[in-house]
């Protein structure tokens, strides 16, 4: 197959309206904005204790950037508000209590919406950190 190429049937949209359709775990873009709400109410202080125990908080401050970049998608921001929730929020996979294993999984899902959204993120954080 010729990959400049789609065949008919590869097209999974007809048009983007269908994108309004698609299932962001029941959310609408008003839930998502209630995520970032809580997002900004409640960051800075999980960031606050745990900033020199995490070596991903860059990482996490350039998601939140991202998060509140107005020309962002609601549906990407959805699954960046996702991902700084479970940061912030204590009932996780793994406590954040246990001695070097607490942010394992915190790290895990960070690192997977990094990998995720790759390149878009590279404006979002301070010049010269991610070449």
């Amino acid at each position: 197959m010729n990959r400049g190429h789609y065949r008919e049937d590869d097209v999974l949209f007809d048009d983007l309206g269908e994108l309004k359709e698609l299932d962001f775990g029941g959310k609408t873009e008003n839930k998502i904005q209630e995520d970032i709400r809580f997002v900004d109410e409640n960051l800075w202080t999980k960031l606050e204790k745990t900033g020199k125990k995490v070596s991903f908080a860059k990482d996490i401050l350039a998601l939140y950037r991202y998060l509140k970049d107005p020309f962002v998608k609601w549906y990407r921001k959805a699954i960046v508000a996702a991902a700084i929730i479970y940061f912030i929020v204590p009932i996780d996979t793994i406590p954040d209590i246990a001695p070097l294993f607490g942010y394992l999984d915190d790290l895990g899902v960070i690192a997977a919406v990094l990998k995720y959204l790759g390149g878009e993120l590279k404006d979002y954080y301070p010049a010269g950190y991610r070449a």
